[in-house]
């Protein structure tokens, strides 16, 4: 898409940060933000804040302007993507106990998270074949793309990971011993969190990749590269390759789940109905629902309207689709937005 030409920008965005009045932001950010017509998902708690909003370059900016006047915020750093719609459909400011929900009180990534690797230097740290790498992302993101030598944990959720590592930890697993950790995730979020509840179990090494995979695909050479399939977004991308070109990707209108040219081409996939991940779990009327949903929507489509309609069934495994609409991944998260 070229940017010149679109219309609108997404922008993502996250900062751990200690924010003892963050009830008090809530107010004014939903109406800074409604006033300059942005639409999105903003998270605020006592950590931090965590989102993803869109709306007009104008608009966008001005948020993030207003932001960065609060003297916490202003080191608040923000990926921004061209788009050619909005992609939300309204917008909200959250209060929230966790900007990204782990469950693990007490941590403190603003001050504790693991050290940070540049994209740059982050082949050579995870060719070492004594670093374990861990993917902190969930497993339907690990799917369609992750690093060489990357473990997955198989969460379905962030909250999952400290069991995870508490089982690997035991004699046997991945972690056990007190190896040197490289961990990453989508824009970075997770993985300051993750690196912090690590170090609080005692892990003396704990790397985190800066920037998340978007960066690395953004600023590495396709031809020196470790990863390997496509990066899943949340948002209209869907999934992005090298250079953050929009990847194949598309996402079932059913269950939300990233689809490749295999599933897309399956006799279970029905657009806006299912596919071979949910194939089988909806009640007929709850197919019927979609099916008239995704008539409609391909109506506003053809008449050059925005089409709302009505909240889908929810999915154990992904977020519902007016959950992704307002920008609230399974963990929060924009889990990862930024």
């Amino acid at each position: 898409m070229d940017p010149v030409t679109s219309r609108f920008i997404t922008a993502a965005l996250y900062q751990f940060v200690d924010l003892p009045d963050f009830a008090a932001l809530q107010g004014p950010l939903q109406s800074l933000c409604e006033a300059h017509g942005v639409r999105g998902m903003l998270l605020l708690a006592h950590e931090g804040i965590n989102g993803t909003i869109a709306g007009t370059p104008t608009g966008v900016h001005a948020v993030l302007t207003w932001l960065r006047s609060d003297s916490r915020f202003a080191a608040l750093q923000h990926k921004e993507a061209p788009a050619s719609t909005l992609p939300f459909y309204r917008m909200r400011v959250r209060l929230k106990k966790e900007i990204v929900t782990l469950g693990v009180p007490g941590l403190n990534p603003a001050r504790n998270a693991g050290t940070y690797v540049k994209p740059s230097d982050w082949n050579t740290l995870i060719d070492d074949p004594a670093v374990v790498v861990i993917d902190t992302r969930n497993d339907y993101e690990v799917g369609i793309g992750t690093f060489e030598r990357a473990i997955n944990p198989h969460t379905k959720s962030f909250s999952e990971f400290p069991d995870w590592v508490a089982q690997q930890s035991q004699p046997g697993g991945v972690l056990a011993g007190n190896p040197k950790v490289a961990m990453f995730c989508t824009g970075g979020i997770r993985c300051e969190k993750s690196t912090a509840f690590l170090k609080s179990q005692g892990f003396d090494e704990v790397y985190h990749l800066e920037g998340g995979i978007l960066k690395y695909l953004e600023t590495v050479p396709e031809e020196a590269t470790r990863w390997q399939g496509e990066c899943f977004v949340f948002d209209e991308r869907v999934s992005v390759g090298h250079g953050l070109v929009r990847g194949p990707h598309q996402l079932c209108r059913s269950c939300r789940m990233p689809l490749g040219e295999a599933e897309l081409a399956h006799p279970h996939y029905v657009p806006g109905v299912s596919c071979p991940c949910c194939h089988g779990t909806r009640t007929p009327e709850q197919e019927r629902a979609l099916a008239e949903r995704e008539r409609q929507m391909q109506l506003a489509a053809q008449r050059g309207q925005e089409h709302i309609g009505a909240r889908q069934p929810s999915s154990s495994a992904r977020p519902s689709t007016q959950e992704v609409k307002e920008g609230k991944d399974n963990a929060g998260d924009t889990e990862d937005a930024a």
